[in-house]
């Protein structure tokens, strides 16, 4: 079986094509760094529409997704832009986890995989 690879760097992929199933890495704000959840939720949610666009899928596969948050009270200001955002009834396996990320400026991160 083939692997596809799509922005692929020194320490890791972008996303990951294996059989049908699509594998994106934990995506972080870029832009929005500093802004509010919500704000990085966004541009995240764009992001991955945009990399299981490249990986031949869309949102409405969606398996599972983790949500690691930088303070767990912000979780309502996530699920306002989550819930935007998800396909009704096509909704993956989740787990919303508080941790402490790469920087304080950097609220949120997200990580799904998706069925071809």
């Amino acid at each position: 079986m083939t692997i596809q690879r799509f922005e692929n760097g020194p320490r890791m992929s972008r996303a990951v094509v294996h059989g049908g199933t699509v594998y994106l890495a934990g995506l972080t704000a870029e832009k929005t760094v500093g802004q509010s959840v919500g704000e990085q939720t966004k541009e995240i949610l764009g992001r991955i529409d945009a990399l299981l666009k490249q990986s031949g899928t869309d949102k409405s596969k969606l398996l599972q997704a983790v949500i690691w948050l930088q303070d767990i009270r912000v979780v309502d200001e996530f699920n306002k832009e989550w819930d935007a955002w998800v396909v009704a009834g096509s909704c993956p396996a989740r787990a919303c986890i508080e941790a402490r990320l790469q920087s304080p400026a950097k609220m949120i991160e997200i990580q799904v995989t998706a069925a071809k």
